[in-house]
This record gives C-alpha cells, sequence and structure tokens, in this order.
C-alpha cells in the first residue's frame, strides 16, 4: 500500500483550541495506528513553527485526504493548512527490496 506524507500547519492563535480538542485528536490517531493506518506521526520540534508530520498508508490520495478530513482537529477547524503527498520509500524498514544488479 502506498505511504503518503501529512503535514499541518497550525496558528498560534488556536492554542487553547487545540488542547481542549487534542484528546479527541489523539483517540482518533491511535485508532488509525491501531488500525495499520498510521505507521508514525508527532509534532514539530520547539524551534519549529506549530505543526506535526503524520505518516500514513492509503490507496489513494483522496483516501488520505478523506481519511483526514475526519480529524478533530480537522473538523473544528485548528489546521491552517493541511498537505497530503505520496511519499515513496527508498530508505529504511519499510522501503522495497533493491533490485538485484544486472551484469
Amino acid at each position: 500500500m502506498p505511504t503518503f506524507a501529512v503535514t499541518y500547519t497550525y496558528s498560534d492563535a488556536t492554542s487553547a483550541r487545540r488542547d481542549a480538542v487534542r484528546p479527541a485528536h489523539v483517540e482518533f490517531l491511535k485508532a488509525q495506528f491501531d488500525g495499520g493506518r498510521l505507521l508514525k506521526s508527532g509534532p514539530f520540534g520547539p524551534e519549529e513553527s506549530p505543526g506535526a508530520l503524520l505518516i500514513l498508508a492509503g490507496e489513494t490520495k483522496a483516501d488520505v485526504e478523506a481519511l483526514m478530513d475526519q480529524d478533530p482537529f480537522h473538523q473544528s477547524g485548528l489546521i491552517e493548512e493541511r498537505t497530503v503527498q505520496q511519499w515513496n520509500i527508498f530508505f529504511g524498514a519499510d522501503a522495497p527490496e533493491p533490485a538485484t544488479a544486472q551484469n
């Protein structure tokens, strides 16, 4: 199944509202993780602009967008910008087996 990188950008002005909605957001993400759709996720570090990176498995970009539309942060209007991009893993545990060299 293809892999997708999803980024969220938040506004500093919505910090308190995000805190209030965070339990539902975490519950949603945990359900996606337990179901095998969410592979990794987390917020950006303290030196970065507020936001998060989520790595998901999905059939298509539209499939991932529809899934992430269900995120309580999205439904509450707390995501200032969201990107969804197919990500082709080249190195790492999830990378496809390298092709054997042809001589």
